[in-house]
């Protein structure tokens, strides 16, 4: 069952570049467009946000023998037909999919709205991945902010207390907000010392995420092999390095004890909460007291 904030026509979000460690983000969005078989319905125009030096295009051949060149963009996309008809449940999905721009990032994100307000998105989630100090042995967690109060509220989610240097996801979370469009970010945890090349465990991770709350179902393919080849290439790169198998031990031991910390503390809650439940069977029911306006 999806949730309730995402029941509606809702946008899933990445981009290439500073929010996209080891590619997870976009990894998902490009995995969900090939599931949905998508439609672009609106693009920017590169010459106006990229780069070129920095973000260069890319040449191929056709199946004629043509070369042909894939510039950087954004592209906003929808299920096709007879994905929807396969699906039924993608229906309301749309997906943003490019690379950050590099320049004149009010008027992207303006275009980016113009957009949004045209497939009449009622809620949107955005993908990340950030390196962090966690190791490759272990689940990728996955953390969801949200500066919508009823999303905090429905999906027992916090606010973000970022502050420091954003990308181009925090300047349209902020559009968003203004427009009253209630946003979710979802942020993948990658180990730092794996970042070079794509994380296929990281893109997983936020896939069955993804999954939980839009309440749609995809198939996998070979994503959950690729995880796990993933995992075994690197232990074997740390079996022929002891400073590496070092210090990945000392993440697993720093994350095995916060977990069972955590843990341990919600099941001293759960406890606490049972000995009250008792405690009012118990007790008589007492007259309530005026409010003090609490």
């Amino acid at each position: 069952m999806s949730a309730q904030i995402f029941s509606g026509r809702t946008l899933i979000v990445a981009f290439e570049g500073w929010n996209d460690a080891a590619e997870s983000a976009s990894g998902v969005v490009k995995f969900i467009c090939e599931e949905i078989k998508a439609d672009v319905v609106a693009s920017v125009d590169p010459e106006d946000y990229y780069d070129f030096q920095f973000t260069r295009p890319t040449v191929s051949y056709e199946a004629d023998g043509s070369r042909v060149l894939d510039w950087p963009g954004t592209e906003m996309c929808i299920p096709s037909p007879e994905a929807i008809a396969e699906n039924p449940s993608v229906a309301r999905l749309s997906v943003l999919v490019g690379t950050e721009p590099a320049r004149r990032w009010k008027s992207f994100a303006a275009e980016i709205m113009e957009m949004i307000e045209d497939r009449e998105i009622e809620a949107v989630m955005f993908l990340g991945a950030m390196l962090a100090d966690v190791p490759h042995t272990r689940p990728i967690g996955v953390t969801s902010t949200s500066q919508n109060d009823l999303a905090r509220q429905e999906l027992d989610i916090e606010r973000s207390q970022y502050e420091g240097p954003v990308g181009i996801l925090s300047v349209l979370g902020i559009e968003l907000e203004k427009a009253g469009i209630p946003a979710v970010a979802l942020w993948a945890s990658v180990p730092h010392y794996v970042h070079n090349t794509p994380s296929p465990k990281a893109t997983l991770a936020l896939l069955i995420e993804v999954e939980r709350l839009l309440g749609v179902q995809f198939e996998h393919g070979k994503l959950g092999e690729e995880a796990f080849a993933w995992e075994r290439g690197i232990d074997e790169i740390a079996e022929g390095d002891e400073e590496m198998a070092g210090y990945i031990s000392q993440l697993e031991k720093t994350r095995d004890e916060v977990e069972s910390s955590a843990a341990t503390g919600e099941s001293l809650a759960k406890e606490f909460e049972k000995f009250l439940r008792a405690e009012s069977k118990d007790s008589p029911v007492a007259e309530p007291e005026e409010d003090e306006g609490l």
